[in-house]
């Protein structure tokens, strides 16, 4: 993503200084086109859709030099529909990052406020996640797994390992260390803010990274605890992922699971991924993914292809075709992330057409 360095004005309450290691930047992404979905209710549908390989994101950060290797920080984010101009979720700002704190380059990273979970920060931007390269919010985890039943979710399963960055940890403290002979770790805490209940709508998150040149692997777990009328729902997220490049391709391994602790649901799932640059202006890439649930969810499983080829107009800009396609056991009903009316049969189809350009 390129960046930007502004000034903003007096009356912003925020000062410009000719030091280059002091500033504030602004960045974003913006994604549309139209999508065909072959089942949604019972029907297929032709539709203008938004933030598919992309989010779309407007994005505020600053850093200011205090001496030393330490730096202060702080992340603004947004997600929006370009369709209707809303923000994203619950129409309020920022909902993605905010986060204030300090980044040494000794002792690491100290954030606090709004974040993400180190299901987002080891695995997806560790790289090792198909759906980084191409295919997106359609490639990310849903399926015939509505009895997962996770609180505040759209479709009872949306993005259930989180992944997508749809749940991140409010109220927290986050501390990310250094690279030591190419292992870092982190850790985070969301305060509920519960009187007399300390770990009342908490979170917890971990995550172990490891890079050497094209190889990486990383693991991270997360617990998030939910009010949902008077009872702790404890949600459980946890996985591992590796990825390596050779030349111009890069494969993928991930490994994501969920478990719901108030009814027992649980699904995990298994994913290879690769990326191919044909060229500087081409790119192909694809997933494989096959999910599983336990007995509370029927027991359901679903198989998910999807591949997505890109051209390239710029470093920023790019068009890409799509298609994802989900099969379920019979007497399922196969439901794609993002499709927030599930198929009438045991499987479902998206294509897409779309432009995306980054600031």
């Amino acid at each position: 993503m390129k960046l930007k360095t502004f000034c903003l004005a007096a009356s912003l309450l925020f000062a410009c200084h000719a030091n280059a290691q002091s500033s504030v930047t602004i960045a974003g992404m913006l994604d549309g086109g139209v999508s065909y979905v072959s089942n949604e209710g019972g029907s297929h549908v032709v539709k203008f859709d938004d933030g598919i390989a992309v989010p779309n994101l407007l994005k505020f950060v600053g850093k200011e030099d205090l001496g030393g290797g330490t730096h202060a920080v702080f992340d603004l984010t947004s997600q929006f529909e370009l369709g209707t101009g809303s923000f994203l979720p619950g129409g309020s700002l920022f909902t993605r990052n905010a986060f204030v704190g300090l980044d040494d380059d000794r002792f690491g990273r100290l954030t606090f406020g709004n974040q993400y979970d180190f299901m987002i920060d080891s695995l997806f931007f560790g790289l090792d996640d198909g759906a980084i390269y191409g295919q997106g919010i359609y490639d990310f985890r849903n399926g015939p797994f509505a009895k997962l039943a996770l609180p505040n979710n759209p479709t009872g399963a949306f993005d259930w390992d989180g992944m997508a960055g749809s749940r991140p940890i409010h109220n927290s403290v986050k501390y990310a260390s250094p690279i030591f002979g190419g292992f870092s770790a982190g850790a985070m805490y969301g305060f509920g803010g519960v009187a007399g209940s300390f770990g009342s709508n908490s979170g917890v998150s971990v995550g172990l990274n490891y890079v050497h040149g094209a190889f990486g692997a990383n693991a991270a777990y997360t617990q998030v605890k939910t009010d949902v009328s008077g009872a702790q729902v404890s949600v459980r997220n946890w996985g591992v992922g590796t990825h390596y490049s050779f030349g111009p391709v890069t494969a993928t391994a991930l490994y994501t699971a969920v478990r719901n602790e108030l009814n027992g649901a649980s699904v995990w799932q298994a994913e290879l991924g690769g990326l191919w640059q044909i060229a500087p202006e081409w790119a192909l890439s694809g997933t494989y993914m096959y999910m599983k649930g336990n007995q509370v969810v029927d027991n359901n499983h679903a198989h998910q292809l999807s591949t997505t080829l890109t051209y390239f107009l710029s470093k920023r800009t790019s068009v890409y075709v799509a298609g994802v396609y989900q099969r379920t056991n019979q007497g399922a009903n196969a439901q794609i992330n993002d499709v927030m009316v599930a198929s009438s049969g045991a499987s479902q189809f998206i294509g897409r057409i779309g432009l995306q350009t980054r600031f």
